[in-house]
């Protein structure tokens, strides 16, 4: 299964794309930055990120988006701009009948480190070391994009074969805290 990671932002959107197959392999395919200029007005900016968005689903032809869930934050702005962001892929893979799954960062967290409070070296350095990679994708929107991929993959997302909360005889201790971070965030609301 193919799956395309989205960390939203307005200024710096994150696309991971990976390979997910039988017995938890996971393979990077691509990664990169969609970027709009601040100084741009913001219906420009969405379109900016919605083509780059578009190219990566042409090129990439995946299975599923898997796209991280906007969160309060004390900064509005910040988050209108990802909730604008976020529904522009939502509705773009949505026209083209790809599956989007929403993920918490905390979800994120412990399904790369097992740890839902990881901070982002952590969660880098995990994903660095998955994909098999000799360095950490950079920038860190890159690295969240492809946490995000992983997340899915290893939620179940890559298959019936697939290790996840879907399929326990082959979860991992990492999983596990994440399937147990999800519980715990569907109770907080």
């Amino acid at each position: 299964m193919r799956i395309l990671g989205v960390d939203p932002g307005l200024t710096r959107c994150g696309l991971g794309v990976i390979e997910a197959g039988r017995s938890r392999t996971i393979a990077l395919v691509d990664v990169s930055v969609a970027r709009s200029s601040a100084n741009a007005e913001v219906p420009d900016r969405l379109a900016s990120i919605a083509d780059a968005f578009d190219a990566a689903l042409n090129k990439h032809q995946p299975d599923a988006v898997a796209l991280e869930r906007v969160f309060a934050q004390h900064n509005v702005r910040t988050v209108m701009g990802t909730a604008q962001i976020s529904g522009v892929v939502m509705a773009t893979a949505a026209r083209r009948g790809i599956p989007v799954a929403l993920y918490t960062p905390s979800e994120v967290k412990a399904a790369v480190t097992g740890s839902g409070r990881a901070d982002k070296a952590q969660v880098s350095f995990m994903v660095a070391k998955l994909l098999g990679l000799d360095s950490v994708p950079g920038p860190a929107d890159a690295a969240d994009a492809l946490a995000i991929a992983i997340a899915h993959a290893w939620r179940g997302g890559a298959g019936p074969t697939a290790a996840g909360p879907g399929n326990p005889g082959s979860v991992t201790p990492a999983q596990r805290r994440w399937a147990e971070a999800e519980k715990a965030a569907r109770k907080r609301g």
